[in-house]
């Protein structure tokens, strides 16, 4: 076993989970990284992926890597950052042990991440998000399923990855109504539920007691639903609402639409920017003024206040003569 094999599996048996204590997915997208760029180098240098070692990862053949990643899998700019990321989080760990290679891992370090334009934010009209809610058939289990899926992710705008690991006893419909989950960074929060979520919730907890399994939003058999699973029910359901609301043709609804539906409805109400942050998990505020680019509504307002180029600034102020104020109309 060579030194780069060493190291990833040091990384990713014991650091990753023991001391950075690293969420799944994240361990799981490093991962799939680093097989990426081993079966990239194995491909270019016609050397076997056992025997790729550090001597192989030089500035050119991990930006080579990235743009391979771009231009030949289609990848998103955002996919090419966080494929960085992934390289730059196990070299940061090898790097005090391979001092024979400190120079080459120090500049692959410095590789900057690739700027690219900040996408819109896509969210739902409330028309749209009606239609949405109302498509399950909640004649059956599965629709009633969803549609408190649906109902619980637009109120709250939990992450899918937080949706998916809620529990039966993370739902608290009592006084106080509210959802616990754990979201990035190990950051513990309470979203309280409005009373028709309560409503709903409730019922579908009555309903969900009487089936195998402790996760909330579960399969046939009980088991927690995939991140894949949950995504195919939404594009299912997006195209049963379209029939009923056609603007919903034109955007691409995700699960994360439904976060950025939540923070708009927020946002729309006059809630502080802050307290949304709160709301949503961030960790800074800078992650939530994409809410405010978006929202039409503010912007408008704005415009609304300020005068025209030919209007003189001042405080209006009456002729003292009503009379020849009148004459003058």
């Amino acid at each position: 076993m060579n030194a780069l094999a060493i190291e990833l599996q040091s990384y990713f048996t014991s650091f990753a989970r023991d001391q950075r204590d690293l969420s799944p997915h994240t361990i799981s997208s490093y991962r799939d990284t680093w097989r990426l760029l081993i079966t990239y180098l194995s491909d270019t240098t016609g050397t076997r992926a056992d025997r790729i070692d550090f001597a192989d990862l030089t500035v050119e053949s991990v930006t080579g890597f990235l743009d391979h990643l771009e231009h030949d899998r289609h990848n998103s700019t955002a996919t090419r950052n966080a494929r960085l990321s992934g390289i730059r989080a196990v070299l940061v760990h090898a790097l005090p042990a391979q001092l024979d290679d400190a120079g080459t891992i120090t500049r692959i370090l410095a590789i900057p991440a690739k700027r690219h334009p900040t996408p819109q934010v896509e969210y739902l009209a409330s028309d749209e998000a009606d239609a949405l809610i109302a498509a399950p058939d909640r004649s059956r289990w599965t629709g009633r399923h969803d549609h408190a899926l649906l109902v619980l992710a637009l109120q709250t705008g939990l992450r899918i990855s937080e949706l998916r690991s809620l529990d039966l006893n993370d739902i608290d419909p009592g006084v106080g109504a509210h959802v616990r989950c754990t979201g990035k960074g190990r950051r513990q929060r309470c979203t309280p539920l409005t009373s028709a979520t309560t409503t709903i919730m409730s019922n579908y907890l009555a309903e969900r007691a009487t089936r195998s399994g402790s996760a909330l939003f579960c399969g046939p058999h009980g088991a927690r639903l995939s991140r894949d699973a949950l995504e195919h029910r939404i594009r299912i359901h997006a195209a049963t609402a379209t029939r009923a609301c056609p603007s919903l043709a034109t955007k691409h609804v995700t699960m994360h639409t439904l976060r950025h539906t939540a923070a708009m409805n927020l946002l729309a109400e006059g809630v502080d920017v802050s307290v949304i942050a709160l709301w949503l998990g961030h960790q800074q505020t800078q992650s939530t003024d994409a809410y405010l680019h978006a929202n039409m509504a503010i912007k408008q307002a704005a415009i609304d206040r300020t005068r025209g180029p030919n209007v003189a600034p001042g405080v209006y102020r009456p002729e003292p003569d009503i009379l020849a104020w009148l004459a003058a109309l």
